[in-house]
């Protein structure tokens, strides 16, 4: 089971998420909205310290080659994760420009048309992310919400994937086991449930990991 660590915002959290076992590293850029927000030249600081076998994630909420391009450019990621509706002939260029870099797309579970959204989704992306946000909103909620969806619909899509699946939405030591039961998915990807006024947590990074080898 892949762990991903979100809302890295440092190079001291980096190191701390890789000790307890994190097998990715979540890097928020510029957004709307959300916790963890870091500049770009951060992000490069924090994965230049990165070892070669951790994958590093750019969280962007960019929506067009030209964006997503310079926002990777300066942040040099192994994967960028792309939280917003995107157009899939924006997804098809931005694999054609960086065949080396893993594309995720954000699906938002919000109701039952989530599902076709995401294997639409899987045709044009290496992976997919489950989360608990609402881009339709004025400001529009791009993750980091704290907050469980249906997890019976992202079931549904983790059967029907081609493509690897993350769950992410409100993960935390206490509803793990019961995740990972219903969902089966490839990865987890989780931010405020361990830390701790807005800092990361030695103590819950331990407990999530000592919840998730008991579960799998």
């Amino acid at each position: 089971m892949k762990v991903k660590i979100c809302c890295i915002s440092s190079i001291e959290e980096a190191r701390l998420a890789v000790q307890a076992g994190a097998g990715a590293l979540g890097l928020v850029g510029p957004m709307p909205s959300g916790p963890g927000v870091i500049s770009l030249e951060e992000i490069a600081n924090i994965v230049q310290t990165i070892p070669g076998d951790q994958d590093t994630f750019l969280l962007t909420s960019k929506t067009t080659v030209e964006d997503v391009l310079e926002e990777h450019g300066l942040a040099k990621t192994s994967t960028i994760q792309i939280v917003d509706d995107t157009p899939n002939e924006i997804l098809s260029i931005l694999k054609t420009e960086l065949p080396e870099v893993n594309l995720v797309q954000v699906v938002h579970v919000i109701d039952d048309a989530s599902l076709s959204y995401a294997l639409e989704k899987a045709s044009f992306a290496d992976m997919l992310l489950l989360d608990s946000g609402n881009p339709g909103l004025q400001v529009k909620e791009l993750g980091g919400t704290g907050r469980t969806h249906n997890w019976s619909i992202s079931r549904k899509i983790v059967e029907q994937s081609p493509v690897p699946v993350f769950l992410a939405g409100g993960l935390r030591a206490e509803n793990v086991r019961q995740a990972i039961d219903r969902v089966h998915p490839y990865g987890l990807d989780l931010c405020s449930g361990v830390r701790t006024k807005g800092q990361l947590d030695p103590k819950k990074l331990e407990t999530f990991f000592e919840a998730v080898e008991k579960s799998t």
